[in-house]
């Protein structure tokens, strides 16, 4: 019987038998990733994998929920702010890219609030309709009242 642990169910890259052997494994220097030496049975070429834990952000929602962090809900929640107004694709990214890092400083724990507030602050510094559209999801505005104090919030 084959040691479990050699056969780690890595797909070879070449003729895609979906067992391959761990031939070496060693750590690099700061002890982050792992380098696996692999070798396939069946076509005897050897190719080599980096192995990095992934450790996700746990979001705590309001109600008490925690789901993982969602980059692409990120994505879609500033998009839409920005309601068609004219944003390049490369600006996009970079405000979300930005909004995230900041997310990131936190640690893999963060409150939906912090994430919102961050939003809020990045978009108050680009564009004052995107941060007032945000707003009106994020805050949950139920009438007029709350888009007027929001807006008196600029002057």
């Amino acid at each position: 019987m084959k040691n479990l642990y050699n056969i780690l169910y890595m797909v070879c890259p070449f003729c895609q038998l979906e067992e391959t052997s761990v031939v070496d494994s060693r750590k690099n220097s700061e002890g982050t990733s792992i380098r696996r030496r692999r070798n396939c049975s069946a076509c005897n070429l050897r190719f080599t994998t980096y192995e990095k834990a992934s450790i996700g952000i746990i979001v705590k929602k309001r109600n008490g929920n925690r789901e993982e962090f969602n980059l692409e809900k990120l994505y879609q929640g500033v998009q839409n702010a920005f309601g068609g107004q004219e944003l390049s694709e490369k600006k996009l990214k970079a405000l979300v890219e930005a909004i995230h890092n900041e997310i990131k400083e936190q640690g893999n724990k963060v409150q939906s609030e912090f994430i919102g507030e961050t939003v809020l602050k990045h978009l108050k510094d680009i564009n004052e309709v995107a941060y007032v559209r945000f707003a009106s999801v994020y805050k949950e505005f139920s009438d007029a009242s709350d888009f007027e104090k929001e807006v008196a919030e600029f002057n």
